[in-house]
């Protein structure tokens, strides 16, 4: 076994039994003793190649890595890494897939929804896709002012007709399903009746998610009509929901009632479940960026979230499935708190685990970007068949990129490690999004230094000086679009620690936010801003390497 591999560093370069190709600009050279940068475990053995900054120089921009925005990246199908949570939700074993901002959650949405259909209908799966994409959030936003007045029984019924809507437009309306629907008519007529007794149109031109977020607004309100009451005293104002028994069950408890569809749902899923079963489909519906749809960690998004988390579990079935991907911050504020969950675990039975990248991982993922670009292979002479087959290879096809360390010295990390490292929030998690943009402006510094010494030779494509230059950048941008702009109510506590130390005894972090900050400390934790150890019997609260050249921090401990 390969002691590089085995213990997780980086496999040191070897000279090539072949001849350097002609005209290639890479030279063969032996290590320097005075070097100090680490090749594999040893600085001062062993051959690496050298290769020309001029040859580099028109190299490196033509260097294509994707974009950490999922809707954006045009290397989401060809360099897609399949996890463990891909298998399960192809699988159907899953249908609520949490995780951090950034981690994949709609990469693997838009893979399911864009690129797989045609795989998943020949599998007898019908992918219906939630309506909101990069610019749909803004639709929500014209009708907050409706969304605010309704409570989260109203959000069940709001769900139930949106999700119909979606299923009426998509599937019932598509012509691209028309040749499965064809022997259904009858069962078709069935479907669009009870749809209409629900106040649900059935209008034959394609509507737009507006017209279907108006018309679901519509039935709802027609469903569940309220009358507003004055009290004389200026004593408040009393509200009353008349049910229409024709429309809606009764309910006996809360907890009863959570087991029940709203009666004309029942009746359209009925319906819809006849269908089919009668031409042996399925249907999948994929609902993401719920985070963008209303206002963070507002009460009305609290709300509409617990709404929907009811809806998945009262309206999926064996033939209906509804695949839900949320932030985890967010799930656990919404399933939190005194009302508690009614049959929580019924829900979690079919919860994916949260996305988590592990480092080969990350390393497959850097990888199979690399390998797409057809200049990058052909000056490197990379096999795409080895890479898909060999994790060692992979790992060898890094290392042809990056340099064995990023610091000098023998007993530095590799670089991958450190690249793993350094971009770990507090809870340890590492996300695509914050690789491939680390990376990517450590490629465009690169190019900046190889513009200033073109006659120059290097032993690396992308280097050392541009590698932390990208962790500074990334850096920047977690505490401005993330801890800024994500957190604003923990942003007053989170900005005492700008230009102070990377760890904090519990004394000193009482000191800097204020006694009674346990509650404040708890969020920060939470969020990944900072971790909890111990060191010689005492606890000891570390900002991690993310967030330290954002908050211009000092390495050391402040007591």
């Amino acid at each position: 076994m390969d002691l590089h591999l085995a213990t997780g560093g980086p496999r040191p370069y070897k000279k090539s039994s072949k001849p350097t190709p002609s005209g290639s600009g890479i030279t063969t050279a032996r290590t320097e003793k005075s070097s100090g940068w680490r090749i594999g475990e040893d600085n001062c053995r062993g051959d690496f190649m050298l290769y020309k900054n001029k040859n580099l120089l028109e190299l490196v921009p033509t260097i294509e890595l994707g974009s950490s925005i999922a809707e954006q990246d045009t290397l989401l199908e060809t360099a897609r890494v399949e996890t463990s949570v891909f298998s399960d939700l192809l699988a159907d074993r899953i249908d609520l897939i949490p995780g951090t901002k950034g981690s994949g959650k709609s990469a693997l949405y838009r893979i399911f929804v864009e690129f797989l259909p045609d795989f998943l209908l020949q599998h007898r799966k019908v992918v219906i896709a939630h309506g909101v994409n990069r610019h749909g959030d803004s639709v929500f936003h014209v009708f907050k002012d409706r969304f605010k007045k309704l409570g989260e029984e109203d959000f069940v019924d709001f769900w139930c007709v949106y999700l119909i809507s979606l299923i009426h437009e998509q599937f019932i309306k598509n012509p691209r399903y028309s040749k499965h629907l064809e022997q259904c008519n009858s069962e078709i007529e069935v479907f669009r009746r009870s749809c209409h007794q629900a106040l649900i149109p059935d209008i034959r031109a394609q509507k737009s998610l507006k017209d279907i977020l108006e018309w679901t607004l519509f039935a709802l309100a027609s469903i569940r009509p309220r009358l507003k009451y004055n009290l004389p005293d200026n004593a408040g104002q009393l509200e009353m929901d008349f049910l229409i028994e024709s429309k809606k069950s009764k309910k006996i408890s809360s907890e009863d009632a959570d087991f029940n569809l709203p009666s004309y749902a029942a009746q359209i899923k009925k319906d819809l479940e006849v269908i089919l079963t009668k031409i042996n489909l399925n249907i999948w519906l994929m609902i993401d960026r719920l985070d963008e749809i209303f206002p963070r960690r507002s009460d009305l998004e609290r709300r509409s979230l617990r709404g929907l988390l009811r809806t998945i579990r009262i309206f999926s079935s064996d033939q209906i499935r509804i695949k839900v991907f949320l932030r985890d911050d967010i799930l656990n504020a919404v399933v939190a708190g005194g009302e508690g969950f009614t049959a929580l675990t019924h829900l979690t039975a079919r919860q994916a685990d949260t996305l988590r990248w592990s480092e080969d991982q990350i390393l497959t993922m850097i990888v199979n970007r690399l390998s797409t670009n057809t200049g990058l292979c052909r000056f490197l002479a990379i096999d795409n068949d080895k890479i898909k087959a060999s994790l060692e290879y992979r790992r060898e096809v890094f290392y042809k990129v990056f340099p064995g360390s990023v610091h000098k010295g023998t007993r530095q990390s590799g670089t991958l490690a450190w690249i793993y490292n350094h971009t770990a929030d507090g809870n340890n998690v590492v996300t695509p999004r914050d690789v491939i943009d680390l990376l990517s402006i450590a490629k465009q510094h690169q190019h900046d230094i190889f513009i200033s010494n073109p006659s120059g030779q290097s032993s690396w494509i992308i280097g050392p000086q541009a590698i932390q230059y990208g962790l500074t950048e990334l850096s920047k941008r977690k505490r401005t679009a993330f801890l800024e702009a994500e957190f604003p109510q923990f942003w007053p506590s989170i900005e005492k620690f700008i230009g102070r130390k990377t760890e904090y005894t519990e004394k000193a972090l009482n000191r800097l936010l204020g006694k009674g900050c346990q509650d404040i400390v708890k969020d920060l934790i939470s969020i990944g801003l900072i971790f909890k150890g111990k060191s010689k019997g005492e606890f000891i609260y570390k900002i991690p390497f993310l967030y330290r050249k954002g908050l211009d921090l000092t390495q050391g401990r402040a007591y």
